[in-house]
């Protein structure tokens, strides 16, 4: 999936790198990156403009769409609303030709699907929700707005994932499950059953941090 436009990553580090990797394999162009300094380590030799907030980006910004490369869930949900309130527009979703996505899936904009996930029959992914390296969303799922399925994770059939919600690596989600706004699970945890609004929950069978 690909749009016509330049894109402008906002946030270039870690993650953004990821991020950068899967719109140039996607077909985007991109255009340069925003952050609060310029990057020693810039392995696209992307073109810096500074902050979002700078005259410059702000300028670039009425043509060109953005994409939040930000991995924090909270930060990243919060700089894209800002992002927004200026009436910049979001990308479409970035994903990589590995990636295997239902025609049936439903992508939301500013979504990462990174190497080898799978978005399978009538999952619905919202916008700027991340699915990591190797990650699965199984049919009928939901994941809701900036949340994270980390690498290796798997959610199964007709699970819910809730609006800033992350699901760590090689964790796995069983059918059904409702795991809650803001809730953290482990890495490696298997989750058996609806996991509270904000709450941490880890181990085999996953139980909540206390």
């Amino acid at each position: 999936m690909s749009d016509d436009t330049e894109v402008i990553i906002v946030g270039y580090s870690g993650h953004g790198f990821v991020v950068a990797d899967t719109l140039l394999a996607s077909g985007h162009r991109l255009l340069g990156y925003c952050d609060r300094e310029a990057k020693t380590i810039n392995p696209h030799k992307l073109t810096y403009f500074g902050s979002e907030d700078s005259v410059r980006a702000k300028e670039l910004l009425t043509s060109a769409t953005f994409f939040c490369g930000i991995g924090d869930n909270r930060i990243r949900a919060r700089v894209t609303a800002a992002l927004l309130r200026n009436k910049f527009s979001p990308a479409l979703a970035a994903v990589d030709p590995s990636c295997r996505v239902s025609p049936s899936a439903t992508l939301g904009r500013g979504v990462l699907l990174a190497p080898f996930a799978t978005v399978n029959a009538l999952a619905v992914v919202g916008d700027g929700a991340i699915i990591n390296t190797g990650a699965t969303v199984e049919h009928e799922c939901t994941v809701e707005q900036f949340a994270h399925i980390a690498p290796g994770a798997v959610i199964t059939g007709n699970v819910r994932v809730g609006k800033g919600a992350f699901v760590g690596a090689c964790a796995t989600v069983l059918p059904g499950i409702r795991i809650g706004e803001g809730a953290v699970i482990g890495a490696g945890a298997v989750v058996l059953r609806d996991v509270p609004a904000y709450a941490t929950v880890y181990g085999n069978p996953a139980k909540e941090k206390l």
